[in-house]
C-alpha cells in the first residue's frame, strides 16, 4: 500500500512548474475526481492566488481519440471569457501529466446543492437559471455548444454565482445549420434528437436548461427512471415524470389563461391512455417555460435570447444575491413572500444581470410578532435513512484493516457545511450553547426553544417548542424574549473568551436577510461523547478523545475530524467497496447504537 501512495506522489508532484509563463504551483488539497481527471487546489507561490489545478494523467491518454478530445476541450475553453464560465488561466504538461489551471469554484457544483436541497424555492430557480441563460447565451454567440449541461457541470462560487464549466464534450458549429451527430451526454439530460442521430445543434443546450430546471423546482429529474432503457424511451417520447408536455396536449389556448381546473389532466391519444400531474407546486410560468425547453422537435425550442425574456423572470421575486445558507437550508420565506405583498408585481426585468430586482432587507419588527409556521421537518425521516445506511454498510462484510483508505478515496464534494465547531453545556441552569462553523452561535434552551444569531452578530432566529420560526435583530425583538437573548449574548461572549478563536468581524451582507441556518434539534451525552443532531440531517459526534465523526444521509457519506483537525469524508459506497480502519468501523458501529436508541425512544 506504500509504495502505490509513493508512486502517487511522484506522478502528481508537489511542487508543479509551468515553464511557458514560469509560474510555480504549490499542489493543495485533494478536490475532486472526475473521468480521468483528477482535481487539487493549487497555489501559484508567487502571487498565492489559490485555482482548481485539473490534472490527467498521460498513462490514461493512450487513444488518439482522446488526445484529440482533450486537445479540444482546452481549445474551446481557453478561448472563453464571462462571469458566468469557469474562468480558464492556463494549461501545460510535463513528462507525467496534461495540468489545466482554471478559476476555483470553493463552493462545488449544482449537483451538490440537488442533493442536499431536493427541490429549491421559486425565487432561488429564477436566480440560478437567469445566470445559466446568460453563460448559456455567451457560448452560443461564439458558436459553441456545450452538449453536457447538467446540474454538476455547474459550479458555484463564494458567492453563489454559477460558472458553466467541462467542456470536454462542447463542440463549434462551423457554418450556418451545421448539425452534428455524436452521441453524447449525459442520460438524464440528453435530448431526443442525439439518441435517434437525426443531427443537433444549439437546441440540444435548450433541452437540458428544462431538465435543469425541472429538477431544482420539482426535485427529481424528469426523465429519470431505474434504467436507462426507460429512461431513454422517455425521452424519445418526451414522456416526463409529472407530464407537463403531455398535459400541454389536453389544453387550448396560451398558458396565461390556464386555471386551477387543469391542475391534472387526462391525455388520450393512439398511444397513450393515462393519467398525468402537473406539480401542484409549480406556478404557471414555470410550468410555460419548463414546457418551451422540453418540446419534441428542436425547432419548436425558444433561443436563449427569448428564455431570457420569458415572463417566469417577471412574474415574481429575484433575488439580487443568495445567502451560503441557501446550499443546505431553504431561505426565509417570509423575505420572498412578503416583498410581493407589499410591492406590485414586476412587469418587467431587464435582462441585463446588472438590473436584477434585489430582496429587501429585514423589516422592523414589533414587539407582538406572530411566529412563522414551517414546512413540516423531515428530521426523524432522515435519522431512519441514515439508521437504514449504516445499518447496510456495518451489516455486510466490511473489511476492518489499516490504511484501507487513502486520501484520493475521500469525497470532498460530500463534506458537511455545517458542522458544531465548539459547545458548552450549562444545561443545569440554561441550555447548551454552540458555535457552527461559520461562526454563527445557537442556544437550545431547557424549555426546547431555540435562539440562533448568525455570524454578523445582528440577525436573531427563535424558534419555539412548536418549530415555528420567529426573525428579529439583537436590537428589537418582542419583549417576552429579553432573558433569552441576554443569555445568547452571554454564551456568545462566553465561547468568544474562552473556545472561540478571535477573528474578524462578520459584515452584515444584504443576503443575511434571506439566511435560515441548520440548528441544533437535539442533543445528548454519554460516557464516550457529546452527540448532537442538526436540522439539515447531519449526526455529529464528538468523542472524548477529541475526534469527531459527521454523518449525512443526503450525501450518503460520513466525514472524519482528527485530533489535528483534518478533514477526511467517505462515500458509504467507497468504504463499502474498500473497507476501513478499526477505529472508523467502532465508531461507525457506536453511531448506529445510538441512533437506534434515539429513534426506540422518540427522542426526535
Amino acid at each position: 500500500m506504500t509504495s502505490i501512495k509513493e508512486d502517487e506522489k511522484k506522478e502528481i508532484p508537489e511542487i508543479i512548474h509551468d515553464p511557458q509563463t514560469n509560474s510555480t504551483y504549490q499542489r493543495l488539497r485533494f478536490f475532486g475526481k472526475g473521468g480521468f481527471a483528477k482535481c487539487y487546489e493549487i497555489q501559484d507561490i508567487a502571487t498565492n492566488q489559490i485555482y482548481a489545478g485539473k490534472i490527467v494523467s498521460k498513462k490514461l491518454m493512450v487513444k488518439s481519440s482522446q488526445k484529440e478530445k482533450m486537445s479540444q476541450e482546452i481549445s474551446i475553453h481557453r478561448s472563453l471569457q464571462h462571469k458566468h464560465v469557469v474562468g480558464f488561466h492556463s494549461f501545460f504538461e510535463d513528462s507525467l501529466n496534461i495540468y489545466i489551471v482554471l478559476e476555483l469554484c470553493k463552493r462545488r457544483s449544482m449537483m451538490e446543492l440537488h442533493k442536499r436541497r431536493k427541490a429549491i424555492t421559486e425565487p432561488e430557480t429564477r436566480f440560478y437559471m437567469h445566470q445559466i441563460l446568460l453563460g448559456v447565451q455567451y457560448l452560443h454567440s461564439r458558436r459553441i455548444i456545450h452538449r453536457d449541461l447538467k446540474l454538476g457541470n455547474l459550479f458555484l462560487d463564494d458567492d453563489l454565482h454559477v460558472k458553466i464549466g467541462d467542456f470536454g464534450l462542447a463542440a463549434k458549429i462551423e457554418y450556418e445549420g451545421e448539425r452534428k451527430r455524436t452521441l453524447c451526454g449525459t442520460p438524464n439530460y440528453i435530448a431526443p434528437e442525439i439518441l435517434t442521430r437525426d443531427g443537433h445543434s444549439f437546441e440540444v443546450d435548450i433541452w437540458s436548461l428544462g431538465c435543469i430546471m425541472y429538477t431544482l423546482m420539482v426535485g427529481r429529474p424528469p426523465f429519470e427512471t431505474s434504467t436507462l432503457r426507460d429512461t431513454y424511451k422517455r425521452i424519445k417520447q418526451c414522456e416526463y415524470r409529472e407530464g407537463i408536455s403531455l398535459a400541454l396536449q389536453a389544453f387550448s389556448g396560451p398558458w396565461q389563461e390556464i386555471g386551477t381546473r387543469y391542475a391534472q389532466a387526462v391525455v388520450n391519444n393512439n398511444t397513450i391512455n393515462q393519467r398525468y400531474r402537473i406539480p401542484s407546486s409549480l406556478r404557471k410560468p414555470a410550468i410555460s417555460m419548463i414546457g418551451l425547453q422540453l418540446q419534441a422537435k428542436p425547432s419548436q425550442r425558444p433561443s436563449v435570447d427569448k428564455l431570457l425574456q420569458h415572463e417566469f423572470f417577471s412574474s415574481g421575486i429575484m433575488p439580487a444575491a443568495l445567502p451560503l445558507s441557501c446550499l443546505t437550508t431553504a431561505p426565509r420565506t417570509d423575505q420572498l413572500e412578503g416583498v410581493t405583498l407589499h410591492r406590485r408585481p414586476l412587469n418587467e426585468v431587464n435582462t441585463n444581470a446588472d438590473q436584477i430586482m434585489a430582496v429587501d432587507s429585514p423589516v422592523k419588527r414589533g414587539p407582538g410578532l406572530e411566529p412563522r409556521a414551517v414546512d413540516p421537518t423531515s428530521h426523524r425521516l432522515n435519522l431512519i435513512l441514515l439508521r437504514d445506511q449504516l445499518a447496510t454498510l456495518l451489516g455486510g462484510k466490511l473489511k476492518c484493516r489499516r490504511d484501507s483508505l487513502n486520501d484520493d478515496m475521500c469525497d470532498p464534494s460530500s463534506q458537511p457545511l455545517v458542522w458544531v465547531g465548539k459547545w458548552v453545556d450549562y444545561s443545569d441552569k440554561y441550555g447548551f450553547g454552540y458555535q457552527l462553523c461559520d461562526e454563527s452561535v445557537g442556544v437550545m434552551f431547557n424549555d426546547t426553544t431555540k435562539l440562533i444569531m448568525l455570524a454578523n452578530g445582528v440577525n436573531v432566529h427563535y424558534i419555539n417548542r412548536q418549530g415555528q420560526e420567529q426573525y428579529m435583530t439583537m436590537r428589537e425583538y418582542p419583549q417576552e424574549l429579553d432573558k433569552k437573548m441576554k443569555l445568547l449574548t452571554y454564551f456568545r461572549r462566553y465561547m468568544t473568551e474562552h473556545l472561540m478563536k478571535a477573528g474578524a468581524s462578520v459584515p452584515v451582507r444584504e443576503s443575511d436577510g434571506l439566511s435560515r441556518l441548520p440548528h441544533l434539534d437535539r442533543w445528548f451525552r454519554t460516557t464516550l461523547a457529546v452527540i448532537m443532531y442538526l436540522t439539515n440531517g447531519t449526526l455529529q459526534i464528538n468523542f472524548q478523545d477529541h475526534t469527531k465523526i459527521i454523518l449525512c444521509p443526503l450525501m450518503q457519506a460520513v466525514t472524519y475530524i482528527d485530533v489535528e483537525k483534518n478533514f477526511r469524508t467517505f462515500r458509504f459506497s467507497t468504504i463499502e467497496k474498500h473497507g476501513c480502519d478499526k477505529k472508523l468501523y467502532a465508531n461507525l458501529t457506536y453511531a448506529l447504537e445510538k441512533i437506534k436508541s434515539v429513534l426506540a425512544n422518540k427522542l426526535c
